[in-house]
């Protein structure tokens, strides 16, 4: 005789139907919706926009087209500001996974006066809003020649990503086997061979995570662009809002900028999207 089902265990097994399946594709499909929908009317002329919806291309596909994206590589401004959104994305990302990793393996294994007292004063960082810091900041990167220039953003970036990453991976590689450490440090490891030969491999999920989440908040910051980058080191969401506040019809620059702007995290996403799930199972795990 079958034992009767609780309550519970008949809303789990629904849950994990296939209907439940369905209803997550729909709401997949429907977040799609606003980049579908700048991708057509990016291949869209300003003529065709201003007359209908980005809709229309379905039933006139004549309307696509490729000339915008043609005046977009001759807008000075809007290519420069990509290549500046680059240099100030690459460098942020690679300092804070770098500092990070070194910082919290010797938080997790490495014995040093105050150690502790360090660690919380990390902590203690992750609460501070970034908009406390802007001010005194400015006057620093003033006062020291660097604030306006692509140099400024970069360290700001690293400085705001630190304290997280520290956390992050202090408390991943933390959980890494003693004895692990300790075998490799009888047959000769020292702390830097340990570290690239033993810890690396085993963090690089959490790595990984790490590296997404920095990529994605320093390419897609509008805040601290706006405040610590000039004419000549604006990045893509500056620049765009640039664009926008100067000359509110010129749809045919704004619409393919955006989507590259916006094309760009997703792309890096779904490219490491496995060690980024990877990353996240081990530290729920764990």
């Amino acid at each position: 005789m079958k034992a009767k089902q609780s309550l519970g265990s008949r809303l789990a097994e629904g849950v994990s139907g296939g209907l439940v399946r369905v209803f997550l594709i729909v709401v997949g499909l429907f977040w799609l919706v606003p980049t579908i929908g700048l991708l057509l009317s990016s291949l869209r002329s300003p003529e065709d926009i201003a007359a209908s919806g980005w809709w229309k291309v379905f039933t006139e596909p004549s309307q696509i087209t490729f000339d915008s994206y043609a005046k977009l590589l001759e807008n000075e401004d809007i290519t420069g500001s990509l290549l500046n959104t680059v240099w100030i994305t690459v460098p942020a990302t690679l300092l804070v996974v770098i500092i990070g990793s070194l910082a919290g393996y010797a938080f997790a294994w490495m014995e040093f006066p105050g150690r502790d007292w360090w660690f919380l004063g990390v902590v203690g960082l992750l609460v501070v809003p970034v908009q406390v810091a802007l001010i005194p900041i400015a006057e620093l990167f003033g006062n020291i020649g660097i604030f306006g220039s692509v140099l400024g953003v970069v360290f700001f970036h690293v400085g705001f990503g630190l304290p997280f990453a520290v956390f992050l991976l202090r408390n991943f590689f933390a959980e890494i086997p003693r004895e692990l450490l300790e075998a490799a440090r009888l047959d000769g490891a020292g702390e830097l061979r340990l570290f690239f030969r033993v810890v690396m491999p085993l963090g690089a999920p959490a790595i990984a995570a790490l590296g997404i989440f920095q990529f994605l908040w320093v390419w897609n910051d509008l805040l601290v662009a706006l405040i610590f980058s000039d004419s000549g080191s604006q990045p893509i969401t500056v620049a765009l809002q640039t664009q926008v506040r100067q000359f509110g019809n010129n749809i045919d620059v704004l619409a393919p900028g955006a989507f590259i702007s916006m094309v760009v995290p997703l792309v890096v996403f779904f490219a490491f999207q496995r060690q980024f799930v990877s990353g996240v199972m081990a530290g729920a795990v764990k």
